[in-house]
């Protein structure tokens, strides 16, 4: 089985397990592990090549799907909040096919090298958390504006309670926030000379999220905030990060040819 095949036959998997999510949460989280298994092996099949990492854009996008995607299913087993895999299950999917069929050139970087392991799973993990946080801050708005609107459908009631929604919202950021911290003292391990290496704009972007979310997370410990304001201050923050890494990252190698190192 190729890395091609591997995600083709993870896609329609994790499709079902986004409707499963939203109609039967308890038989999607039943269904995902399939899903996530044949997502791996094609990460595994095209991520690794004699020694050296390939982790362009497209192989960044799928390895931090899968492992948000990861984290869905692990949270969903003790807290309610599976009905998100109806937006990360698709996304999931889509990159999964995207880094198999437009690969990435392999870097300079050696699997070997424990120092770049350490940093690239914080990485992925805070990452990770703080997708989930970003996709519960837009179920919670969702959920907020119905409930002011004092308009909630039949299919509304498949949402947890608000109190519950927002108490799982900062778990996420809370935990992503001290993974962050530590992805960003680790990355101090490769600056050498900033400008060269391409870091000055992504290590400001991904300061500035961390700084957004240290702010949010002060304000709920102080003031109590939480409801709209809670939600704009997440989805800024996340909005920061993503641009921080992908956008700097596209903008190198897509346009500029630079990768950074």
């Amino acid at each position: 089985m190729n890395a091609v095949i591997a995600s083709l036959a993870a896609a329609p998997i994790y499709g079902l397990s986004a409707l499963l999510a939203w109609h039967r949460p308890r038989w999607a989280t039943a269904l995902v592990p399939l899903a996530l298994a044949l997502h791996f092996a094609a990460l595994a099949l095209g991520l690794v090549h004699q020694g050296s990492l390939r982790i362009g854009v497209t192989e960044a996008a799928s390895l931090f799907a899968w492992q948000s995607a990861v984290l869905l299913w692990l949270f969903a087993l003790r807290e309610p909040i599976a009905v998100n895999g109806t937006a990360i299950y698709p996304l999931a999917a889509v990159f999964a096919v995207w880094a198999a069929l437009v690969p990435s050139p392999i870097s300079q970087v050696r699997v070997s090298d424990w120092q770049v392991t350490v940093h690239v799973l914080l990485s992925l993990l805070s990452a990770g958390l703080l997708t989930l946080a970003a996709v519960q801050s837009v179920a919670l708005a969702i959920q907020d504006r119905l409930l002011h609107r004092h308009r909630v459908p039949p299919t509304g009631a498949r949402l947890p309670p608000l109190q519950t929604m927002e108490r799982v919202l900062f778990q996420l950021i809370a935990v992503g926030f001290a993974l962050l911290s530590l992805t960003l003292l680790t990355g101090l391990w490769f600056v050498h000379d900033w400008m060269a290496q391409h870091l000055a704009h992504k290590t400001v972007l991904s300061v500035s999220a961390w700084m957004i979310f240290g702010v949010l997370l002060w304000g709920r410990w102080r003031y109590g905030w939480r409801g709209r304001t809670a939600i704009r201050w997440a989805l800024a923050g996340y909005a920061t990060l993503v641009v921080a890494y992908f956008g700097s990252k596209a903008i190198l190698e897509q346009i500029f040819g630079n990768h950074w190192s």
